[in-house]
């Protein structure tokens, strides 16, 4: 199972070098499959959407492997698998929003010759069979993601002044989680502490409506559009603040609140998606109503106060993180789940 014409894993994962949440876990799962196979009985399929659908196909027939198993890092890259792949074995793994509505026939008819899916998050899950419920009884595993490894020493301690932060994509196209409606919270926010801070980072064509939200509502003082920060800078901002807040209607799992909960941050999360499942409130933070303003300022007020209640919820987020969420649990989680198939 060692040449070139035939491997024991072939990963198709799409844009594997770019930011956001499926490609930093893709890069995480690839390279626990690398770590566990070895570089010669594994081969990256790598698709750069921007080369368009026929240089893809191209690039698969050069590319074509024999292989045990072939892994399908996003539901939209089923379609390519007979031009790169005669497998023994084809897994898919489902990461959220693109799950979430029905198939067409070409990508139902390819997934039905799958021997497994996977999701990220129970929710994924129950989002997909609801919109396609004929896959109800496929055969399926979760698998949490993790990112990251456990902080050495003691977590440095948070600024005094109250900040909460909010880490994430402002695409109109994601207008889901939560920015408008911390804006909208953050006046009774500032009733209970009117020293308090709510940092945005994070870019998109989302970001001027939101700007000249806070502007309009006279909060410009009160809260800092960040924009796109780099990976040092976004760990400061994390060390700084006192909770994370994303009371998203639509994650299928939240990179973000591991990255929190490894620094003892504990999230707000909403009472509509996977964020309950990362952060399992009351344990490690609080889950919201998205749409109830008060309810979000109430539970930002509690998470952003000092005392032993803080004191509870940073111990448990990073116990969390460190028992649960690191990128070698869910590594181990992954490889467990392909060696079953």
């Amino acid at each position: 199972m060692s040449s070139i014409d035939q491997i024991e894993v072939l990963g198709m994962f799409p844009a594997i070098g770019l930011l956001g949440g499926v490609q930093a876990s893709g890069r995480e799962a690839w390279r626990g499959i690398v770590e566990k196979v070895g570089t010669e009985s594994s081969f990256l399929f790598d698709y750069q959407p921007e080369s368009g659908k026929a240089r893809a196909v191209f690039s698969a027939l050069k590319n074509r492997r024999r292989t045990g198993t072939v892994l399908i890092w996003h539901l939209n890259l089923l379609r390519l698998v007979p031009f790169l792949a005669d497998a023994d074995r084809a897994v898919v793994f489902l990461h959220g929003i693109e799950a979430w509505r029905r198939m067409d026939l070409l990508t139902e008819w390819a997934l039905r010759k799958t021997d497994l899916i996977l999701s990220n998050s129970k929710y994924t899950w129950d989002q997909f069979v609801v919109h396609n419920p004929a896959f109800r009884s496929a055969l399926h595993s979760i698998v949490h993601l993790g990112a990251g490894s456990e902080i050495e020493g003691t977590v440095p301690a948070p600024s005094t002044t109250p900040k909460a932060l909010m880490l994430g994509r402002m695409a109109r196209s994601e207008n889901y989680k939560g920015h408008r409606q911390m804006i909208e919270a953050w006046p009774q926010v500032l009733s209970q502490m009117p020293d308090a801070e709510l940092w945005i980072a994070g870019d998109g064509d989302l970001k001027p409506e939101l700007e000249n939200l806070a502007v309009a509502s006279g909060l410009s003082s009160t809260i800092q559009f960040c924009g796109r920060v780099s990976e040092a800078h976004k760990q400061t901002l994390i060390h700084q603040a006192r909770c994370l807040a994303l009371p998203s209607r639509g994650e299928g799992f939240g990179l973000v609140y591991l990255e929190a909960m490894r620094a003892g941050r504990p999230c707000l999360v909403s009472n509509q998606d996977a964020g309950r499942e990362v952060v399992d409130p009351p344990d490690a933070g609080l889950s919201v109503d998205p749409a109830d303003t008060a309810d979000i300022a109430n539970k930002l007020g509690r998470l952003l106060t000092p005392g032993n209640e803080w004191e509870c919820w940073s111990a448990a987020a990073r116990h969390r993180y460190e028992s649960n969420f690191t990128a070698k649990h869910f590594q181990n989680r992954l490889n467990t789940a392909l060696a079953a198939v």
